[in-house]
């Protein structure tokens, strides 16, 4: 099964209070006149990735009050309880990066097309082949440190992409640039992705990787990037080997590049 996904993603830049947040101006170049994507980004949103129910948009007063009570939901250290509970609510809470705000466009999913919000449900197909990949390992997952699995190994970490999405804690990215390459730096696992722009090749289709290869071109102001070559051993929501990632980077503001567009996304047999 081939998934495609089309993802025009982004990250709001943490900034100090006051800092001005109204230009929209694209023309912010590099000093070889590329569009500037470099600077360190935050992932972290309330916004869910699919959505639960309901419409696509919420109103301000609407979007205001649901970060409210998530908010409050979220705060471990409430003290309205006794002290061990307290203490049990906080405990080690200084690891998670929940987020703080919805997505400015108010959103109720970062995945916008199909219409639903959800990604589509994986085909037969793609069913079966789920099924194999639980099966093969089953009555030898403790024969050795090879049976276990990629995330509990850390070598393979939640979020860190591709497809990079938001998780509990470390959500941001430093994004380098160079005329030849762009490097995005990816807190959860400390992984570098270095993406060349000069046109080359895909690897052969017998190389593969856990991350994928990617290859990046400029649209105008967007940094488009196409990732092929996966591994069956890292799969993306029961993906094959062949899924097929195309990602969206554009600087849409001065001070807060790169807000969450969203997620384009489908399932192909």
């Amino acid at each position: 099964m081939l998934i495609r996904c089309v993802s025009l993603v982004s990250a709001v830049l943490c900034l100090p209070p006051g800092s001005a947040m109204a230009q929209t101006t694209t023309s912010f170049l590099t000093a070889n006149g590329q569009p500037d994507l470099e600077g360190t980004w935050s992932w972290a949103t309330i916004t869910p990735f699919e959505r639960p129910a309901g419409k696509e948009f919420l109103t301000e007063r609407e979007a205001a009050n649901y970060e409210k009570e998530i908010l409050a939901r979220n705060n471990m250290d409430r003290r309205d309880g006794t002290a061990e509970q307290d203490v049990g609510r906080a405990y080690n809470d200084f690891w998670w990066d929940r987020g703080t705000h919805i997505i400015k466009t108010r959103r109720t999913s970062l995945v916008i097309d199909p219409a639903d919000g959800r990604v589509p449900p994986i085909n037969a197909v793609g069913r079966e082949r789920q099924n194999e990949r639980l099966t093969a390992n089953r009555g030898h997952e403790f024969d050795g440190p090879e049976n276990r699995p990629l995330p509990e190994r850390c070598l393979i970490l939640q979020g860190a992409g591709p497809p990079i999405t938001p998780t509990a804690y470390n959500n941001n990215i430093q994004i380098v640039q160079s005329p030849n390459y762009v490097s995005i730096l990816i807190e959860m696992g400390h992984e570098v992705r270095v993406i060349p722009l000069d046109g080359r090749p895909h690897l052969p289709q017998n190389v593969r990787l856990w991350k994928g290869d990617s290859r990046g071109r400029w649209e105008g102001d967007t940094l488009v990037v196409e990732t092929t070559n996966f591994s069956d051993k890292n799969p993306f929501r029961g993906s094959s080997e062949n899924m097929k990632l195309i990602e969206r980077f554009r600087r849409r503001h001065r001070h807060a590049a790169l807000s969450i567009h969203g997620w384009r996304s489908g399932y192909l047999g």
